[in-house]
């Protein structure tokens, strides 16, 4: 069975969006640190191919700041409410369970996801920024397309 296109979402200022074809063909990448707007149009233009998305469930972190948690919180409902009327199908996803299956914890250290990302993904130029995004869309097209 074919998984079809699967987007994958890294929530936050600091986080990106994935976008893989069938096949783990034509992939594409999305920093998420432009205007709301921005982003709202670009997933538009996601909605014509997407078959479904991951977005990574997230919640606050010990030490983080009031305002920091804030805008994280913000961001993740501001991206989940675009998938919602956008009408594309998805599921949350913890890092720990795409973490673990793609065997690449980070216990912390987002080298090793990066890392990961780059092996899997050669002929595209992973970033911090893009890493998780990459590797949460190929968690959700291997589960899909089982």
């Amino acid at each position: 069975m074919d998984a079809g296109t699967i987007i994958g979402i890294d929530p936050g200022r600091s986080g990106g969006l994935a976008c893989i074809g069938p096949g783990g063909q034509d992939v594409q990448v999305y920093k998420l640190d432009n205007t709301d707007r921005d982003v709202h149009e670009m997933l538009c233009e996601y909605v014509k191919v997407a078959d479904f998305a991951f977005l990574e469930k997230v919640h606050s972190m010990p030490r983080q700041g009031v305002a920091s948690t804030f805008k994280f919180g913000q961001s993740f409902g501001f991206l989940q409410g675009l998938l919602i009327a956008s009408g594309i199908p998805f599921e949350l996803v913890t890092p720990q369970k795409w973490q673990g299956y793609l065997g690449c914890r980070t216990k912390g250290d987002k080298n090793v996801t990066k890392s990961r990302a780059q092996a899997l993904f050669p002929d595209v130029k992973c970033t911090h920024a893009i890493a998780d995004a990459l590797l949460i869309a190929e968690y959700g097209r291997r589960i899909r397309g089982e």
